[in-house]
């Protein structure tokens, strides 16, 4: 990767890291688009992260295939969505102070938080 460590990723709850490598080489190409840098709020979750264990099932982050990507504007909300969805990312969630992305497999969607 170009603009990350690996360590960025890691699990906040476990420090584990099961990040799938489309996925990074994906949000690496992102970050290099956008042209801004990245701080990763939310990389992996391993399923124990109790945000992923109050779920029915874990979500995109304990697949490894989601990150959290905090913003501090609307320009670099805008940004990142903008290019996500032009690379095709599947997930996208727009918050007040993040962006999530992820590549599910099932479609696209969009929410906010």
């Amino acid at each position: 990767m170009r603009y990350f460590k690996l360590e960025e990723f890691d699990c906040t709850f476990t420090g584990k890291n099961k990040m799938d490598a489309e996925f990074l080489y994906e949000i690496d190409d992102l970050r290099g688009r956008c042209g801004f840098p990245f701080v990763i709020t939310s990389g992996y979750r391993d399923p124990s992260h109790p945000v992923e264990a109050d779920k029915e099932q874990p979500g995109r982050h304990a697949e490894g295939i989601a990150a959290d990507i905090a913003v501090s504007n609307g320009s670099e909300r805008r940004t990142i969505v903008q290019e996500a969805l032009s690379m095709g990312f599947g997930g996208i969630g727009v918050a007040k102070d993040f962006v999530h992305v992820d590549l599910r497999k099932s479609g696209y969607v969009m929410w906010s938080y």
